[in-house]
């Protein structure tokens, strides 16, 4: 039975909050750049417009899924977080990527999608994050265009790396081969979406070891 407490807290609940509809986040386990946890990992996924859904989707689901605390990062001028991807879909990224300066990151991983990676490629904020992970030794990945389009372009991949299989691509990088998911020390590359999901996974296993890798890809039916 309902008493007089509880109609007065659901009455005060009520007229204190609203449900104000917008485009869905699709990353909802974003936490502020002081919160501490003792074995997550913080991985940063920049998007763009016309970056590519599908592998930006298998990145973030598949490393929260791990347990690292995924943000989502927006290259777009002033501070715009809202991005049309490559088919269309909109998604909203958690910070602009200017706030993603500073800290510190196990992770950058880069989705593909055409023109998305050239918009990836011409931050210069991006890059010198990525050129930061480099030089400290830390993790960072692309996948379909980006190791071509991005990393290639900024001396931020060497050879035997893979990208998406199309010529105009594959000229850009130095003997790439035909795998579906490449590790080469901290660098990660992979082909697209057909293979964003082993990718994620890889990502996950660099970052947490093959068992819970094992884990996660057991609940993942691959």
């Amino acid at each position: 039975m309902r008493t007089a407490a509880t109609f007065l807290f659901l009455s005060r609940f009520a007229t204190t909050t609203a449900f104000t509809p917008r485009h869905i986040h699709l990353n909802k386990r974003y936490y502020s750049p002081t919160t501490t946890a003792f074995s997550m990992k913080r991985v940063l996924v920049p998007i763009a417009d016309d970056s590519e859904e599908i592998e930006t989707t298998c990145i973030t689901d598949t490393l929260t899924r791990f347990g690292a605390e995924v943000v989502i990062a927006s290259v777009k001028p002033g501070g715009e977080l809202v991005c049309k991807m490559s088919r269309g879909v909109k998604m909203v990224a958690d910070i602009p990527i200017e706030e993603a300066v500073g800290q510190s990151w196990d992770l950058v991983a880069l989705p593909g999608g055409m023109p998305g990676a050239e918009h990836l490629r011409d931050s210069e904020t991006l890059i010198s994050i990525l050129k930061k992970q480099k030089e400290e030794g830390k993790l960072y990945g692309a996948i379909c265009a980006s190791p071509a389009v991005v990393l290639a372009a900024h001396g931020l991949v060497g050879e035997g790396a893979t990208c998406f299989p199309a010529d105009g691509l594959r000229s850009k990088m130095s003997s790439p081969v035909d795998e579906d998911v490449v590790v080469q020390g901290n660098v990660a590359t992979s082909k697209g979406p057909g293979t964003a999901l082993a990718f994620g996974v890889k990502l996950g296993e660099l970052l947490y070891g093959k068992e819970k890798a094992k884990e996660v890809a057991g609940g993942l039916l691959i």
